[in-house]
């Protein structure tokens, strides 16, 4: 941009802001703005910079260089959004980068309209792959049946408590979950008596009240011991 366009792109400032730009002020945004073209962007970029409102009510908002760059590398950006490269397939990788980079500009400049909207891919599975995946698991792409909720099931069956659901109605943790517990840390695999024997056969009876509070003062009653212990290592180990 040389002081000439700054001049006229000042003079469209102007019009928004009645700033009376002087000398100084053309060369230093010619300065600032020496490897941008003056182009209908660098207008548009005045124009939705102050029809943009201010981020705070009744700022006043004043033009700056900068701001007519990020602008106008906005405006670029958004006729960019669904452009695909339209390239040979034997073209060298010196001819792929000059070509790329020209028809990226064509479509930034608006000189060449870009998609309107985002191309969908095509095609389909690599030959090689369908005939692979056909020969292993008799898939054929097309028509293929999702195995229902006891096949689902079937795929993660485990043996063990594992492989089945807990029956604690507090619980209830899924086929190859750990059973839910108060005192469970991530690594550790509780695994409640009553999952067990659902797993080995044999009947499985509901803990009463009683029980369950029982079991839940015992881990209570585990939890504070370890507790304690722990802060008893630390106050050693700081010498307290």
């Amino acid at each position: 941009m040389t002081p000439d366009d700054a001049a006229k792109l000042l003079a469209s400032c102007a019009a928004f802001d009645n700033r009376q730009p002087s000398q100084i002020a053309m060369r230093a945004w010619a300065t600032s703005l020496k490897d941008v073209p003056l182009d209908q962007d660098c207008f548009d970029a005045v124009a939705r910079f102050y029809g943009t409102p201010p981020k705070e009510a009744g700022q006043r908002l004043w033009i700056q260089p900068h701001d007519v760059r990020s602008w106008r590398d906005i405006i670029r950006k958004e006729r960019l959004e669904n452009f695909v490269y339209d390239g040979n397939p034997d073209e060298s990788p010196k001819q792929y980068l000059a070509n790329y980079r020209r028809q990226m500009d064509a479509v930034a400049s608006g000189r060449v309209a870009g998609p309107a909207e985002t191309p969908a891919l095509e095609g389909s599975f690599h030959p090689q792959v369908l005939a692979r995946l056909e020969e292993e698991h008799g898939f054929n792409g097309v028509g293929q049946q999702i195995p229902g909720g006891e096949e689902a099931a079937a795929a993660v069956k485990r043996s063990g408590p594992l492989g089945v659901e807990c029956p604690v109605p507090a619980c209830q943790a899924p086929i190859g979950r750990p059973c839910k517990s108060a005192l469970r840390s991530r690594a550790s695999k509780v695994i409640h008596a009553a999952r067990r024997r659902a797993a080995q056969g044999q009947p499985v009876t509901s803990e009463s009240p009683e029980e369950i509070e029982r079991r839940r003062s015992a881990s209570l009653a585990s939890l504070e011991r370890i507790i304690a212990n722990q802060e008893a290592a630390r106050e050693e180990a700081l010498g307290e």
